[in-house]
């Protein structure tokens, strides 16, 4: 079953065109990563797929309804949530506190929303800190924070930001199989990354936009190894001898189960 389809949906500010009559499908079920060089319209796309911009043109359908002038609350009411590339918790709010409040966008009673909020502290690794101020957490402990305040709202789909950035190798590495294991409990996940080892590891089909438009997608073996993109994203400083050693790592099953 398709969840989330995209078609035609262009955005242009002034004279930019940031996104161009792009179109894809995120079935049930399936983890997309969403990949390309910086200002090329990723995050702009999902703003125009989540609710907080409207596209130019095009249409973008949710499980069958189109989403196309909703808002971003009225989206996550829907079943779809995204996240930021940067993690901005309440910083005079608990962690709990926290993510209560994402548990309040889906069940209107707080003792649920409670029950919901000690869930998702437990999934992301949090519980421990559930009493502590966000302004206290640590760049990682934000990143899982914003995840737990995302799943609080009991998304069928989750759309997660740039969320391995500014993370070392190992805090990279916990929070790949963090996102395994959301997508383990039948989350579909759409996922824009610079980390080309976790885009690697957990997408099962990539989406590559340059200049606003789709260059490449398919399978992570087939867009590693596409001509335009090396040119447009995996050769540019270095990166794909980098994408290429990640590839290697996943190829001998490293990586990938």
């Amino acid at each position: 079953m398709i969840l989330l389809r995209v078609t035609g949906v262009s955005k242009a500010f002034g004279g930019l065109r940031a996104v161009r009559r792009v179109s894809f499908d995120l079935a049930e079920g399936e983890m997309l990563g969403l990949i390309g060089p910086n200002g090329a319209g990723k995050t702009t796309l999902f703003h125009l797929v989540s609710g907080f911009l409207r596209p130019d043109e095009g249409i973008v359908t949710y499980a069958g309804e189109s989403l196309v002038g909703l808002r971003p609350h009225d989206v996550c009411q829907r079943g779809m949530v995204r996240t930021f590339q940067i993690a901005r918790p309440f910083l005079r709010l608990t962690v709990l506190e926290n993510v209560v409040v994402g548990a309040l966008e889906r069940v209107a009673h707080r003792r649920e929303a409670v029950a919901i909020a000690e869930e998702m502290l437990e999934l992301t690794g949090l519980a421990d800190r559930a009493g502590s101020m966000g302004h206290s957490l640590t760049l990682p402990d934000r990143k899982r924070l914003e995840l737990a305040r995302a799943l609080a709202t009991r998304p069928r789909v989750l759309l997660l930001d740039e969320v391995m950035a500014g993370l070392n190798p190992t805090e990279t590495g916990r929070l790949i199989d963090l996102i395994r294991a959301i997508h383990g409990r039948g989350i579909t996940i759409l996922l824009i990354e610079h980390v080309m080892k976790a885009v690697m590891a957990l997408s099962q089909r990539i989406l590559v936009l340059n200049y606003g438009e789709v260059i490449a997608q398919g399978s992570p073996e087939e867009v590693v190894r596409d001509p335009k993109v090396i040119e447009a994203y995996l050769g540019e400083d270095s990166a794909g001898a980098e994408a290429g050693a990640d590839f290697g790592i996943i190829s001998g099953g490293q990586c990938c189960g």
